[in-house]
């Protein structure tokens, strides 16, 4: 299992609109990744409301997790928009 550390870039953290748009990355990968904090239970990222489970804000570190020959790629690919301001994307 891959893993690596990613710090919430949205303004107002992971709420409706940018949990979705980290949800839809998810979902095109070709492995499924988890999310999640340390010392709490992972969710998968392709669930909107899993990831708005996490309570996420500006700043906060999530923990990304991955199993698979692309494990490194798919976690890289979802690093970069979880550390965007995807507030401030149309």
């Amino acid at each position: 299992m891959v893993e690596i550390r990613v710090r919430v870039g949205s303004a107002v953290g992971l709420h409706a609109r940018p949990a979705a748009m980290v949800a839809q990355e998810a979902a095109k990968l070709p492995t499924t990744v988890r999310l999640g904090r340390d010392g709490a239970t992972a969710v998968d990222a392709r669930s909107v409301l899993s990831i708005l489970t996490l309570d996420a804000r500006l700043g906060d570190e999530l923990v990304l997790s991955a199993e698979g020959p692309d494990a490194e790629a798919a976690l890289a690919a979802l690093a970069s928009v979880i550390e965007r301001d995807l507030d401030g994307e149309p």
